[in-house]
Parts: structure tokens; sequence; C-alpha cells
């Protein structure tokens, strides 16, 4: 992702995979305000996640509101200020999958319920996942699919127009292509806010499978769900549902 116009170095493979993990806490109306702080609600992971705290002057602390069998519901609170350029943060409820195959994947069923609220917002909300040729290999594709954008945030893109303008689980999205050093980025960007989300995830691979030459044997690693904060203050993001159910 960058801000319209501005490449960003955003290293968001550490956002899931490679962050310091402190000692796990078990799910119960969490508070996360460390820079590495989770909790666990299985199969989901609630991370604060502030990777790149050193790029500006702020706070932030995420809520475990609530978890059933199988969802959860959370709020972050946020206010930064400085290189708005920027990603800061990216809190995000992280679902294991396995480490499938795409091509063994049926289904990656998902519904995602969300309101946002602050002053002068540069946000994204956005589902981020990654896959690689095999367990232990370097990630070569990054997916992500955004449900919305604030103050003028804008995927990474190599060209900074849409490559294409697919139809997926019944709304039209842009879709942009990108390089993140030696990872190819795909972005689905929707043209309005999405607050309401319900589809197959697996729609959006497929296509990319079909389409922009991904392969189906490429192994896909942990989702995560979230929203990146680059500046803005009194800013509040909240999921009242979220599930992710892979069959």
């Amino acid at each position: 992702m960058k801000l319209a116009g501005l490449a960003l170095a955003a290293a968001l493979a550490t956002t899931v995979h490679a962050i310091p993990i402190p000692s796990h806490t078990k799910a119960a109306d969490q508070t996360l305000c460390g820079q590495w702080d989770l909790t666990i609600s299985s199969p989901y992971t609630l991370y604060n996640n502030l990777w790149n705290l050193a790029a500006g002057k702020g706070s932030q602390c995420t809520l475990l509101s609530n978890s059933w069998d199988s969802g959860i519901s959370w709020k972050t609170s946020w206010s930064w200020t400085y290189n708005k350029d920027s990603v800061k943060s990216y809190a995000n409820a992280v679902t294991s999958v396995n480490e499938k195959k795409l091509k063994d994947i049926n289904n990656l069923d998902s519904v995602w319920s969300w309101s946002y609220t602050g002053d002068d917002i540069i946000a994204d909300v956005a589902y981020d996942m990654f896959t690689a040729p095999s367990t232990s290999a370097a990630n070569q594709y990054e997916v992500m699919i955004w449900l919305a954008s604030f103050g003028g945030a804008a995927p990474i893109s190599d060209t900074g127009r849409p490559i294409a303008t697919p139809e997926i689980a019944g709304k039209a999205w842009y879709l942009y292509k990108g390089h993140n050093g030696d990872t190819t980025v795909f972005s689905f960007v929707a043209p309005t806010h999405l607050t309401d989300f319900s589809a197959n995830i697996m729609k959006f691979l497929r296509h990319l499978v079909e389409h922009q030459g991904v392969p189906d044997d490429q192994v896909l690693k942990p989702i995560g769900a979230g929203t990146e904060t680059f500046t803005g203050s009194n800013a509040v993001f909240s999921t009242s549902k979220y599930n992710m159910i892979l069959s």
C-alpha cells in the first residue's frame, strides 16, 4: 500500500509472520497496547502490531471485545502524527489456514462488519495474505483485499493505475499490481466502503490463478484482516463481527 502517488516500503510480511513473539495471553477482554502485544482466541490471533512505530509519534491500543465459536470482535483506538506517507501499524486478526496449496482449498468464507470514526484519518481496511512455493520458501505473492480507503491511502502499484476491473463476489473491484522487493503484490480495491462484507475469499485467489498467472500450487500462509494506519487522531476502528472459515 501507499499514499496516493507515494511508494511505501511496507514490510507486511513481518506483520503476519515474522514478528517477535511475547508470552501468549488467552482471550478474555484483553487490551493490547504494546508494540507486539497479541491475544489468542483460537483459531484467531489478534495483534496490536505497531510494526513501524518509529515512523511516527502517537499511540494505539487494541481491545478484544468478544469471541465465540467461529468469530471475534475487536476495537482499535489510535492517534498518529508525522510521516503521513508511511504506515505505522496493522492491527489485525490472523487466521491460520494450515498452509495448504491453493488448489486444495475449496472455500474461505468470511464475514466482516466494521465501522471507523476519527479526525483527518489516513488509513485502509484490508485483508492481507501471502503465498509461497512451499511452506519453507520466501513469500512470492502478497494479496490484499481493500474494503475501504481513507484520506488518499492507495495500494502498491507499478503504474498508479488498475490493471483490471473484475467483478468478484457480486461486486466490482479495481485490481492493482506492484512489487515490494521480490514479492509481487496484487490488491483488489473496492470503489466504495464495504462496511458489511461477506464473501468466499477463494474467489479472489482463483481470479489471480485464472487471469494473472499465479500458480495454483502456491501455499497460502495465515490470513490477516485489519486496518493499516498512517496518520490521524481520535481514530476508532471497530469490528463488530468477523470470521474466516476454511473448507
